[in-house]
């Protein structure tokens, strides 16, 4: 049984996708962000940068959190959404960090500027906009080669980096995700699986995901 400390943000949604796609038993404790849940004393003891997502691992009582090392974690434990030779393994590693590094940090700096910043700064809309834009065009490129992100299979790195797409809403894209064919194609290819429907609405909020 894995404890899943969550909230219903793209990266809360990867961890409760990948316990949907990997079958392993959960339950959810709800964070609540917008109440400042994630900075008590309990919940930083299992997440010390008061973060979501976490988990607790009840098999040995393992502590862990950030979203993409739970992923690995997950993954390892299960034997599931992560190849085992290593430059495959290696694949999916580089396009996970592609996420962690990229998609993450750069989706939610246009979030923050363009959506809800009190004070529009336009060079930081302007600057966070065309990077995230960037990021979609090298997703279209490789999804133009390759069914999903590392490879033909769908792995953790597909796993890290769809529940941000699922804001494609809120990135002032020029036509949404008509101008990228091919993340459109892998965005609703993935949002068609029963496990990322059932994980995204976690903690259960009543939550569809957006069609493309």
């Amino acid at each position: 049984m894995i404890d899943l400390y969550t909230w219903s943000t793209p990266n809360g949604r990867k961890v409760s996708i990948m316990l949907e796609e990997v079958g392993l038993p959960y339950e959810v404790h709800p964070i609540d962000i917008t109440a400042d849940d994630q900075f008590k004393p309990d919940f930083l003891k299992i997440s010390p940068n008061n973060k979501i997502p976490a988990i607790i691992d009840r098999d040995h009582g393992y502590a862990l959190f950030e979203s993409g090392a739970i992923l690995i974690y997950l993954a390892e434990k299960t034997g599931k959404l992560m190849p085992s030779e290593q430059l495959a393994r290696m694949d999916v590693m580089q396009w996970l960090m592609f996420q962690m590094g990229g998609v993450g940090p750069m989706f939610g700096q246009t979030h923050h500027f363009h959506r809800f910043a009190k004070e529009k700064v336009p060079y930081a809309i302007n600057r966070y906009v065309s990077e995230t834009k960037r990021l979609y065009g090298v997703m279209d490129k490789r999804l133009g080669e390759k069914a999903y992100l590392a490879s033909d299979d769908y792995t953790i790195a597909d796993v890290a980096t769809w529940p941000w797409v699922s804001r494609f809403e809120w990135h002032a894209l020029d036509d949404g995700l008509m101008g990228f064919p091919n993340v459109k194609r892998w965005y609703e290819e993935i949002a068609a699986r029963p496990g990322v429907q059932r994980g995204y609405d976690v903690p259960a909020r009543g939550q569809e995901i957006p069609k493309a």
